[in-house]
């Protein structure tokens, strides 16, 4: 049993501020620890114990493969206290080389595949560095990083590694956090180290000048990027942006004119069974118009083939639509949310990524001189007693021969230090020959010379910068264009490439949307079922509904029509005619195509008109005049276009037609006035059309005055008998003319 809890031990706190600490913590862990990477190496904690770890083991690339659960054994006991599946997950794309574009760990075994399949256990998988982890771990040994205790104190681990290789920008990174996240696409190395080369010599030189020589992103799986220059100059200037890349594809002629679609290049992280069977799909909902057949012949490489429908097809036409509705396009974000100094997120500039790798790699330079200058120093002082020894050597073997304690009388004899006497004693007897001495002596030579040259290199930043030069040019020839890793794999549209495939965009979506205009009836019931049945049909007792319910619209129109809805808490809905469900059964719930409140209804609904003005009224007398055209919204939300309050609905909405407006109540007054007297607005209240002391409006219609009003049961009150009625806006008007319908309302216009 627990031992017992004083009541000492017990703290009250408030329940918000104790959440809001241990939620930060919280959050602070997931932003360092998790999500964002280290400018200075690119690396995650996960990441940067793994390479480490492996260092020690010793699977250095020379060297052979050991198992990955031997790997992972080490990183979780010594530095990495988590779950086993999420570490070897994380090994495991570090050595995937359609994942990483440079990979830090060579595996041998499965590992994945650019299918989506995963990688084998990692008992039987086995795995080493490779020469461009070596080249971020450089130095580890010569003080160059800072080095912080393991979880349990046992270890030592570094806070940061060397990275003489720019590994956040060259492999890019992703990772979510609490409240942001980072999201850095692969880049050229040998564009980098020319942009690194330049900002090294000239620190002040604008994006403009880097973005020279980094074009864009270069992905391991390649592919092309087709987006616009500016905005690829514009997201590496502010850190945020994005980039469309599409997979690369020929087109392979055939016999007699036929021809089929070759894709060899699909884009970065796109899981290539998942894309075919996406594709599949699409053929099979008859959304790919031009496409026949597609079919997958990839081995090592990829290689995906696309049939058209028959020879006459565009190659060109049929790849817009297939990467507009399938994921041979897809759009990567640049958000470069990085780990300043490995403490604070801030979203960097490529400049400023740039200029925190050289600030780092000048910080380890200077660190790594300065031990090299220790280690000198010390072993000069080593040599320079050996020669002592040399020049009086007789004198050193007799004092060894004859005393019991040799230390203190050689230190005495000759001026030594105890480390200097202590090398004497430990020297071989080998080591007395004559050419021992020369080499010594040779020795003693070069390490001045170094140490002059390093103490000389401390003190000129120029010197410094030069060497910085130097290593950067070491990296691009050993990782850089000119080798088979680093030859650039993703292309970048130029601007009339990008400007010809816009066009084309938009002719493939004219085709995508491209319907064929056949009649159709459109019938909603009172409880607000859907349906559409073909031809222009009459209404007729054959068209049955649900039990309890009725007709309530019954429009013609067209399956290239838009048909629009007016809700009544004042929003437009606007549904394609064309993707309504069919006349079979009782059609379905107009809820399920929009988002419409259950405390709403519908107003009005009718086939849009493009360019035609609509009268809009609500129960409180409200109106407006609005452009039909401004109301359309595709979207589940609609679009609001009438403010109406609490208690108030939208009621009315008519074609403007004609010169004047009249407006019945619920009180069965009828008022006509002016059209010009209503304001037209994009959206908003309205004024008042009609005035009441009891109910609200009934209807409204606009109307020329010489044809005069017909009402709901149509019958024609001519202008010469309408004169009473006629007023200004915003009065109560008077009680409807003799054998006006009972209703009060007029006859249908939509």
């Amino acid at each position: 049993m627990g031992a017992a809890v004083k009541p000492d031990d017990i703290r009250s706190e408030p329940l918000a501020q104790a959440l809001a600490e241990r939620y930060l913590a919280y959050a602070l862990s997931t932003i360092t620890q998790r999500a964002l990477p280290d400018v200075r190496d690119g690396l995650k904690p996960v990441h940067r114990r793994l390479m480490h770890a492996m260092r020690l083991l010793g699977l250095n690339p020379a060297a052979g493969f050991k198992k990955c659960a031997r790997v992972v054994g080490d990183v979780i006991g010594k530095y990495h206290p988590h779950g086993d599946l999420a570490i070897y997950e994380a090994l495991v794309r570090l050595a995937q080389d359609f994942a990483l574009r440079y990979p830090l760990i060579e595996g041998q075994g499965n590992f994945g595949n650019v299918d989506g399949d995963n990688a084998a256990a990692m008992r039987y998988t086995e795995s080493r560095l490779t020469e461009v982890a070596q080249a971020l771990l450089e130095g580890l040994d010569e003080n160059a990083v800072d080095f912080r205790p393991t979880y349990d104190g046992e270890d030592d681990e570094p806070v940061v590694l060397p990275a003489a290789f720019p590994n956040l920008l060259a492999n890019g990174s992703s990772g979510i956090a609490v409240g942001m996240a980072t999201s850095i696409p692969p880049h050229n190395l040998g564009e980098l180290c020319s942009a690194l080369v330049t900002l090294i010599e000239n620190p002040d030189a604008q994006d403009r000048s880097l973005l020279k020589f980094v074009k864009g992103p270069d992905f391991p799986t390649g592919g092309i990027v087709v987006e616009d220059q500016a905005a690829i100059h514009e997201a590496y200037k502010t850190g945020r942006g994005g980039f469309r890349l599409r997979a690369r594809w020929e087109k392979e002629e055939g016999a007699r004119g036929v021809y089929q679609i070759v894709i060899t290049e699909i884009p970065y992280q796109v899981q290539k069974a998942k894309l075919i069977e996406r594709i599949a799909e699409l053929l099979d909902l008859k959304k790919l118009p031009l496409l026949d057949d597609i079919h997958d012949e990839s081995a090592e490489d990829i290689r995906i083939v696309l049939s058209p429908k028959n020879r006459t097809v565009d190659a060109n036409l049929l790849m817009e639509q297939m990467f507009r509705q399938s994921d041979l396009e897809v759009r990567i974000p640049l958000n470069l949310n990085v780990l300043d100094k490995g403490q604070v997120p801030k979203v960097m500039s490529l400049k400023q990524a740039l200029q925190a790798f050289i600030d780092h790699r000048r910080d380890v330079l200077e660190r790594r001189s300065r031990h090299r200058l220790e280690k000198i120093a010390a072993r000069l002082e080593v040599l320079e007693g050996y020669l002592a020894a040399y020049l009086n050597l007789d004198k050193v073997i007799k004092i060894i021969r004859t005393e019991d304690e040799p230390k203190p009388k050689l230190m005495k004899a000759f001026d030594l230090n105890e480390n200097q006497a202590e090398a004497i004693l430990n020297m071989r007897l080998r080591a007395l020959r004559k050419l021992e001495e020369m080499e010594i002596r040779g020795e003693h030579a070069e390490l001045t010379r170094e140490q002059k040259d390093l103490t000389k290199l401390l003190g000129s930043e120029k010197l410094k910068s030069q060497k910085l030069i130097e290593e950067v040019k070491e990296i691009d020839a050993k990782f850089g264009a000119k080798t088979k890793l680093g030859k650039r794999r993703t292309e970048i549209a130029g601007a009339r490439d990008v400007a010809e495939l816009s066009a084309l965009a938009e002719e493939a979506v004219e085709l995508a949307s491209a319907v064929e205009k056949e009649p159709i009836t459109i019938v909603c019931s009172q409880k607000l079922w859907l349906r559409a049945l073909k031809g222009h049909q009459e209404e007729s007792d054959a068209v049955k509904y649900r039990e309890g319910d009725r007709r309530r619209f019954w429009i013609h129109a067209q399956t290239t029509d838009k048909l629009m809805m007016l809700a009544t808490d004042g929003r437009f809905f606007t549904l394609d005619c064309s993707k309504l469900p069919g006349g079979r059964g009782n059609g379905e719930a107009i809820r399920t195509f929009i988002d419409l409140p259950p405390e709403a209804d519908i107003a009005a609904m009718f086939v849009h008109v493009p360019g035609r003005k609509l009268l809009l009224a609500a129960t409180s007398g409200h109106g407006f005049i609005t452009s039909e055209d401004d109301a359309i919204a595709m979207t589940k939300n609609g679009k609001r276009v009438m403010n109406v309050k609490p208690g108030i609905e939208a009621a009315v909405a008519r074609p403007v037609e004609g010169d004047h407006v009249a407006v019945t109540g619920e009180n069965r007054k009828l008022l006509i006035f002016a059209l010009s007297e209503v304001p037209e607005m994009a959206r908003g209240q309205g004024v008042y059309l009609q005035r009441y002391k009891d109910g609200g409006l009934l209807d409204a219609i606009a109307f020329v005055w010489k044809e005069g009003l017909v009402d709901e049961n149509n019958r024609n009150f001519p202008a010469s008998e309408l004169k009473e009625w006629k007023g200004e806006r915003a009065q109560a008007g008077r009680i409807v003319p003799r054998g006006w319908a009972k209703s009060g309302k007029f006859a249908a216009t939509l």
